[in-house]
């Protein structure tokens, strides 16, 4: 990807946070603007690149009112949401761009793509009939640690009950697991809870470790860690003591090295000038051929890898059908079951796409991913 363009695409994205013009961004030829408004779309961050671009052109007045709509409709679901699980006496911790949108110049420049709120495990099937029946939500499936949910109005939910999977990101699991004992009712609330500083910095850096780990990342969660990172003066040193205790201080420095290099002006190193590459390959979500060049290794190779995904450890199966946390001996039903759902034509495209890459991962490109993630401490 040609440096100039990524240039001003970062030029663009800060000069519609400040509202300050810099000068790479008045100089982009209308070819190349084009080019750089499809980069900044894969990351979620065509509102930015256009409003520096050019605050008073029609074409980004119009994004600005989508923009805008989106996050209204948003914010309205999230009022709505948490109102009802307050009168349902259920304790919610809301994660995300819910909470660090606050951080930004204007909330509506922070974009989500759903809302997430955590909750306790044994309070689901409340937190599901409050949302159905009362709400008029529709379940839209689960994950390994939440539910979603849409909004007649078409925004997404996903209620978690779990922040990270047990082996991702190093010792996260193990760190989150306590994170209710390091949360405090918000003021004036009876069952909103808020994460101290520090766990909530964890977690940012942990979901992004997660999402490098699976393949992908994207732009804005830098963005994000630049926001917190101005806020760190008084509460460096817990920060710095919970990720190391997390063994997630080294991913960490590097991440706040890119983010510097992006929204700060710094010079790239060699390992910032790797995950520059990686990240504005994947897009926002990240892909397939990263997701499998990054775990083939660990698996043990194309068959370690492709067994791995056909019989996924009880740790992971369990997530997907709780009735294991119980009925440990339903495991062989349960993996039948998860192969029936290979029956989904979105689901068969998806598994045949994964398979075809991992058929096809040079070994060399499996080895180079994974000396990138040692370098990076995961």
């Amino acid at each position: 990807m040609d440096q100039g363009t990524i240039q001003i695409l970062f030029a663009l994205l800060r000069s519609g946070l400040s509202g300050a013009k810099e000068a790479l961004a008045q100089t982009v030829a209308p070819e190349q603007l084009q080019e750089i408004m499809q980069l900044a779309k894969r990351h979620n961050l065509t509102h930015l690149a256009a409003l520096g671009a050019d605050r008073n052109a029609e074409t980004t007045k119009k994004i600005m009112l989508t923009t805008a709509y989106r996050q209204e409709q948003q914010k309205a679901a999230l009022d709505q949401i948490c109102d009802q699980l307050e009168k349902a006496k259920i304790p919610f911790l809301p994660l995300k761009g819910a909470v660090i949108r606050s951080l930004y110049p204007e909330p509506w420049m922070r974009t989500s793509c759903d809302i997430d709120i955590l909750v306790h495990r044994q309070d689901l099937d409340r937190v599901g009939q409050c949302l159905r029946q009362t709400l008029q939500y529709t379940e839209n499936g689960r994950g390994t640690h939440d539910i979603s949910y849409l909004t007649p109005n078409g925004v997404y939910v996903e209620m978690h009950f779990d922040l990270v999977e047990e082996g991702r990101a190093n010792q996260a699991a193990f760190i989150l697991q306590d994170v209710w004992n390091h949360a405090a009712l918000r003021s004036g609330s009876e069952y909103w809870y808020e994460m101290s500083d520090p766990y909530f910095y964890f977690y940012h850096i942990a979901h992004m470790a997660k999402h490098f780990e699976t393949g992908g990342c994207g732009i804005r969660p830098f963005m994000d860690l630049w926001f917190l990172d101005q806020t760190a003066i008084e509460r460096y040193v817990n920060r710095e003591a919970l990720l190391a205790q997390g063994n997630l201080l080294p991913f960490a420095n590097a991440a706040r090295k890119l983010s510097r290099v992006w929204f700060g002006g710094e010079e790239h190193d060699a390992l910032s000038a790797k995950m520059e590459d990686f990240v504005l390959r994947g897009g926002a979500f990240g892909t397939t051929g990263n997701r499998v060049a990054l775990q083939q290794k660990r698996r043990g190779g194309r068959l370690g890898y492709f067994l791995s995904r056909v019989f996924l450890p009880y740790s992971r199966l369990k997530r997907y059908f709780p009735i294991l946390e119980k009925h440990w001996y339903l495991a062989p039903v349960m993996q039948v079951r998860r192969w029936l759902w290979l029956l989904k034509p979105d689901m068969a495209k998806r598994a045949k796409h994964e398979l075809n890459a991992n058929t096809r991962m040079a070994d060399q490109k499996a080895a180079q991913m994974q000396e990138f993630l040692d370098q990076l401490g995961l």
